[in-house]
């Protein structure tokens, strides 16, 4: 097999057409400039070049070569520069995984520093509960994920990357929607509420049975479900009141009124966390986590 330093000595003497300007172009003496033309054609088993003492011209199966040996160049050079961005973290491809309120908070920081800082990373989006995202992390399917604070393994790190605080959900028709400013815990008391189910949404079921047991505040839970977007829709018929994280009043439900509600020492209790494998090798991965 010919090697890329016969195709350079031969794209050189083929532009050049002189063995003399092709070896000073190359930085290199005349002999060995012509031993490489003649290993070439040797693997080739055809003449590329017809020489004399005065003259240089390319034969017919020369020219035809010339283009092919440009083109695999060509593709060489592409090659050590994608394998150089991969290794640096500037090319290939990272899979992050999200929640779907997570979307709203996290997820457009995350893309606009990738776009910014690696615009030749590839980002492959997964919308996956946070257990889910748990699992697929360590099972290497996923290279980043947004989940709300969990008791990762010790194969997995978390940072956190976003603290919101938490809004009443109100249908438009709620007696406490026409109230303007600050709701108290107190207020929830005995109010029909949809809860976060204990097992899909483990994280705001606890924080909310946390919250409503400090403040000795009883709802009356009418359902159970696993995301946001559901229990607005909900919210939204009339069928009770939430707490949901602030970056939920972006999913823009007309028939839900949104109040802030007083949250004694805990103004800003809901957590976004990025989390990733800690053996990840992801060059591009580790960039990116540079830049979050």
């Amino acid at each position: 097999m010919f090697t890329m330093t016969q195709l350079t000595c031969f794209v050189a003497v083929a532009e050049e057409l002189h063995f003399t300007r092709a070896a000073e172009r190359l930085r290199m003496t005349q002999p060995p400039l012509s031993r490489q033309i003649q290993l070439l054609e040797a693997e080739l088993k055809v003449k590329l070049l017809d020489r004399t003492n005065r003259t240089v011209r390319m034969t017919p199966a020369g020219r035809a070569f010339l283009s092919e040996a440009r083109r695999i160049m060509r593709q060489a050079e592409h090659a050590t520069l994608t394998v150089r961005q991969v290794s640096a973290g500037e090319a290939g491809s990272i899979a992050v995984g999200f929640t779907a309120v997570g979307a709203y908070s996290a997820l457009g920081g995350l893309l606009e520093a990738a776009r910014s800082a690696l615009p030749g990373v590839e980002i492959h989006l997964q919308e996956l509960v946070t257990r889910d995202q748990l699992e697929a992390l360590s099972e290497g399917s996923l290279d980043l994920g947004l989940i709300r604070p969990s008791a990762v393994g010790a194969d997995l790190t978390a940072r956190n990357a976003v603290r919101e605080g938490l809004l009443a959900a109100l249908p438009a028709d709620h007696p406490l929607a026409a109230r303007e400013g600050v709701i108290n815990l107190s207020d929830l008391d005995g109010q029909d509420f949809l809860m976060y189910s204990p097992v899909e949404a483990r994280y705001f079921h606890e924080l909310l049975l946390a919250t409503f047991r400090s403040a000795d505040v009883r709802p009356v839970f009418t359902q159970y479900l696993s995301q946001v977007h559901s229990i607005l829709a909900l919210v939204n018929t009339g069928w009770g009141m939430a707490l949901v994280p602030e970056a939920a009043v972006q999913m823009r439900h007309t028939g839900v009124v949104y109040r802030p509600v007083d949250m004694p020492g805990q103004s800003r209790p809901v957590e976004l966390d990025y989390v990733w494998r800690r053996m990840n090798d992801n060059p591009a991965l580790t960039a990116l986590l540079q830049h979050l």
